[in-house]
């Protein structure tokens, strides 16, 4: 076994496909179909099932997994000690929240942990953010969550360990024109919104999900764009939006945007890693030096 078909193992199991896993490793779909065959020659065994929906583990492949994390676990922790490398966080974060959240967690980290270097990768996808961390491309993501589990907000996380913490509230505001029929009502429902057409940005963006969880269908869907783009469209009166209250702050102050008197639930600035990580000298200590 190499340690490069391992780490093209792992990329398979979390992207489910050879051409997934090429692109994200930056190879051929050919040299990663080779090194997985050449892995299970070595082993005597198939670690996959082929199928029209991609890459399935086998029994023997699930119990590789948790090998192949042990022992590139052990390589990196090797490579460290040797070459007295200083620890690293490869940190990935949702562009919607880069700007606002990511320098207060980095000014934590460097204030607890000045030995530490943090590489930050932003994306404007959280799917590619989790197939990261999950591949082992990046030790933990930051993104926009809520309930009790990593994907409690509605969307499927990858089939990989995953762990989390909660950094800090985000609290979501309901806006719309300054001239809004409920623009200064005491109190809205969702009731008194069924008229109304909601701006979105698109289904796996998290203020969708949650305006699904808030409005179900009780509202008309209007495809605008960004934040940026939703709180526009509704300072001009063609919809409301459901959105980051750091996002219009300063639109809310300025009166551009009045806010709704909807109880809105928030959400969490949510760090997710690989459980199996933690195991990582001082990983387990980098992670919580992030928390508020």
């Amino acid at each position: 076994m190499e340690l490069r078909q391992l780490r093209t193992f792992e990329a398979v199991i979390a992207h489910r496909t050879v051409t997934d896993a090429a692109a994200a490793l930056g190879l051929a779909p050919s040299s990663v179909s080779e090194q997985i065959r050449v892995l299970e020659r070595s082993l005597g065994v198939a670690l996959f099932e082929r199928g029209a929906r991609g890459m399935r583990l086998t029994p023997a492949g699930e119990r590789m997994r948790g090998w192949a994390a042990r022992l590139l676990r052990q390589a990196e922790q090797a490579r460290r000690e040797v070459t007295g490398e200083r620890p690293a966080l490869r940190l990935g974060a949702l562009e919607s929240i880069a700007a606002a959240h990511v320098p207060a967690v980095l000014a934590r980290l460097a204030r607890r942990r000045p030995d530490l270097r943090v590489d930050v990768r932003s994306d404007g996808a959280r799917d590619r953010l989790l197939d990261a961390v999950a591949a082992g491309d990046l030790d933990a993501a930051l993104l926009l969550d809520a309930g009790d589990g990593v994907g409690g907000l509605g969307f499927a996380p990858p089939p990989a360990p995953l762990d989390h913490l909660d950094l800090e509230p985000v609290p979501l505001v309901l806006v719309a024109a300054p001239g809004h029929r409920l623009a200064g009502a005491p109190a809205v429902t969702a009731a008194d919104l069924r008229d109304e057409k909601l701006l979105v940005n698109v289904p796996a963006c998290s203020f969708w999900l949650a305006g699904e969880r808030l409005f179900g269908s009780a509202v008309e869907r209007v495809r605008a764009g960004s934040v940026t783009v939703m709180a526009a469209w509704a300072e001009r009166g063609l919809g409301i939006a459901l959105v980051p209250e750091f996002a219009v702050a300063d639109r809310l102050g300025s009166g551009a945007l009045a806010r709704l008197a909807l109880d809105a639930p928030g959400l969490s600035l949510r760090l997710v890693w690989r459980a199996d990580r933690e195991a990582l000298p001082g990983m387990r200590e980098i992670l919580y030096a992030a928390s508020a």
